[in-house]
């Protein structure tokens, strides 16, 4: 590709760089499928918008390292869990704070105070009623938020420690949170704050809805296995084994395909729902600390955020086609795909 001999260099490189983008992604079998990503900054304190083609558009400062990020239900805002360590084994306070950021116009328009609730990590939001519910580690506990007067509305105790991702169950009757340092999911019927607490395995972290609703899938990063919890009866009902060290989880649209990181094994790993077997493993090239599947789940984006990448594996080939480089320091971790 040559430059006009009356345009810039500068703007011919600026112009260039996109294209190079595009080209690599149509050569790796990659097409675009949404305008680009929001992807948690961890170690920068910050959220960075990318184009679909990997290039950085704009940053907004947040908290000190933001952990996991939720969409609002009109896809407008982004929450963003200010948990002020970089891993969970830290000592220390952290943040006690939640980020509300405008998508439109790239700015960070509010700040939630949690109070005594310190080191939020896990964060969701209620569908119907626009409530946030994040997970804190001091202490223990699920706390939720009303964004449009911004406090604290109730807190309960999950009866388990250091609560790592929530999920809410079908019609947001029970939440579900992943207690890492117990082994434990608590069952929490937020109607009445009632806690059926819920062996699970070793170190229980991701967690994901099948989308039916009758199912939590469960990483155990220690057991190298995903616990499968039944919604009618809040049990555990059954496990796949995986590779090591599963993190985080997503399931497909159809429900048929579990899709997961795999933190020390530097791999997303593909299991079979119904065989409950898995039948895949991607070594991506680093230490993966997310998931997130496209909108039309084709591509599974993973951040390494010991090398400021964000990876990204074809779900149909199961293969890596790609990969692009974040900001310097950054520290990649939760990914949200834009429609």
């Amino acid at each position: 590709m040559k430059c006009a001999d009356n345009v810039g260099s500068i703007y011919c490189v600026r112009f260039m760089i996109p294209v190079l983008f595009w080209i690599a992604a149509l050569a790796a079998g990659e097409t675009t499928s949404h305008q680009g990503f929001v992807i948690g900054e961890k170690l920068s304190g910050s959220v960075g918008f990318y184009h679909a083609n990997g290039m950085r558009t704009a940053d907004v400062k947040v908290g000190q390292h933001p952990h996991e990020m939720a969409l609002s239900a009109d896809q407008r805002t982004v929450y963003v869990s200010d948990n002020g360590v970089v891993w969970m084994t830290e000592d220390g306070p952290g943040d006690n704070t939640v980020s509300i950021i405008d998508l439109a116009s790239h700015r960070r328009t509010g700040v939630i105070d949690l109070g005594q609730y310190r080191r939020p990590h896990g964060i969701a939001v209620d569908r119907r009623t626009g409530h946030i519910f994040v997970t804190t580690e001091r202490p223990s506990a699920l706390v939720e938020l009303d964004p449009v007067s911004r406090k604290v509305v109730r807190a309960f105790d999950v009866k388990g420690k250091a609560p790592h991702i929530i999920v809410l169950g079908p019609r947001s009757e029970f939440a579900y949170t992943s207690n890492d340092n117990s082994g434990t999911i608590s069952a929490i019927r937020l109607a009445t704050g009632e806690v059926k607490v819920i062996p699970a395995g070793k170190r229980p972290q991701g967690q994901a809805l099948s989308p039916d609703g009758k199912f939590v899938f469960i990483t155990l990063e220690d057991d190298n296995a995903i616990a499968i919890l039944d919604t009618t009866k809040n049990e555990i009902v059954g496990r796949i084994r995986t590779g090591r060290s599963p993190n985080r989880v997503a399931v497909t649209p159809d429900g048929k395909l579990l899709v997961y990181s795999m933190q020390l094994a530097g791999a997303v790993g593909f299991a079979d729902v119904a065989a409950r077997k898995q039948i895949a493993e991607v070594p991506v090239g680093g230490q993966t600390m997310s998931i997130a599947l496209s909108p039309d789940a084709q591509f599974a984006y993973t951040g390494i955020q010991e090398h400021d990448r964000i990876s990204i594996v074809s779900v149909r080939d199961r293969k890596l086609v790609r990969s692009f480089k974040t900001a310097p320091g950054s520290g990649p971790d939760a990914i949200i795909p834009l429609r």
